[in-house]
């Protein structure tokens, strides 16, 4: 683990000055050009740690296939490494694509982690598959997959409770570990049945802004409080590009968009900068830059100044940050950047 700069003593919990918002990472565990996977999940190992260090509540890992960018693919296999790198940060899947695993099978992991590390382990729940159609079907999932979302979260939570839906089957380990459970979106489906379920939710909009707000609206009108949350909580992502000055920050934002292209457009194709750039000025790289909507770009007070107004139009009980800073360095030295920032600014307000 990176040296702590408080020795055993832990940061206070990082919220946005004057709020109780607290703020979290989604982590893609990208594969930047040049690195290997090995590379690339050391780095989630060190900005796991790097959170941690600078009271960051929790880290996210997102499960996605074929994308030769993303290593992300098995999030719970992610989640046990990082847990035993650090002590004390939540850590979660944000998340697993339900409809491609049997509820069973993630009640077991998950009930495993939870064993392992307790007290630390999140399990967000999503049901779309992470990947393109010709992934799908060799993950062995079929177009009615997501069909059964509704009855697989139930059934999951059911597991990892004391009361299977399933006569004779129990999950071991997970029975009883109660993992917290929550619904991920992008749009107003995942929105009502979080509230029906009354369960949190997370929607996604550093990726798919559209729905942000009518998502939030309809999930806190429609929610129907559970013993285990009375109130609604909602999450809302935010991609955050910070570095000591504005250009630099420009700069890296730029290199974050050409990377989306050549995520998103360029597979199984050798993209060039010059490549990916026409891509994004052509009417077709509109749909990219678009999805980029609510991204914070600048210095720390920049993006501090963008949280806040994010967070005051959203309502969002928690913001979780995708941090899109291609190098890892300069990753890392923006998580520091805006958590250092948002302190500064709560001491001087008090």
């Amino acid at each position: 683990m990176p040296q702590n700069p408080l020795g055993d003593r832990e940061l206070p919990a990082l919220t946005l000055p004057g709020t109780a918002v607290p703020l979290s990472l989604l982590d893609l565990a990208i594969i930047t050009p040049g690195e290997t996977v090995a590379q690339s999940l050391a780095g989630s190992v060190a900005l796991a740690q790097t959170a941690e260090i600078h009271g960051y509540r929790r880290v996210w890992y997102a499960e996605h296939h074929n994308m030769a960018s993303i290593a992300s693919s098995a999030p719970a296999v992610l989640i046990a490494h990082i847990a035993t790198q650090t002590r004390t940060i939540r850590l979660g899947a944000g998340g697993i694509m339900l409809p491609n695993h049997a509820p069973l099978t993630i009640a077991e992991q998950f009930g495993m982690l939870e064993a392992l590390h307790p007290g630390r382990i999140d399990l967000g729940l999503g049901r779309a598959p992470g990947t393109d159609p010709t992934t799908t079907r060799a993950l062995r999932r079929n177009h009615t997959s997501s069909d059964s979302f509704p009855e697989d979260v139930l059934e999951l939570q059911a597991f990892l409770s004391e009361d299977s839906r399933i006569p004779n089957v129990e999950a071991t380990p997970g029975k009883g570990a109660n993992v917290p459970l929550y619904i991920l979106g992008s749009s107003t489906f995942g929105a009502e049945l979080a509230a029906q379920y009354g369960l949190p939710f997370a929607f996604a909009s550093h990726f798919a802004p559209h729905a942000l707000h009518e998502a939030i609206a309809r999930y806190r009108g429609g929610y129907r409080p559970s013993e285990r949350h009375p109130e609604p909580y909602v999450f809302a992502a935010v991609n955050v590009v910070a570095a000591d000055t504005t250009e630099a920050a420009r700069a890296h934002f730029h290199a974050s968009q050409r990377m989306m292209v050549k995520v998103l457009v360029g597979r199984g194709l050798s993209l060039s900068d010059d490549d990916a750039d026409a891509i994004l000025e052509s009417p077709g790289g509109a749909q990219i830059r678009q999805m980029g909507k609510y991204t914070a770009v600048g210095t720390g007070p920049e993006v501090q100044s963008y949280l806040e107004d994010f967070a005051s139009k959203t309502g969002a009980n928690e913001l979780i940050l995708s941090f899109r800073v291609p190098p890892l360095a300069a990753r890392l030295h923006a998580v520091a950047l805006v958590a250092d920032r948002c302190r500064a600014a709560a001491s001087h307000a008090a």
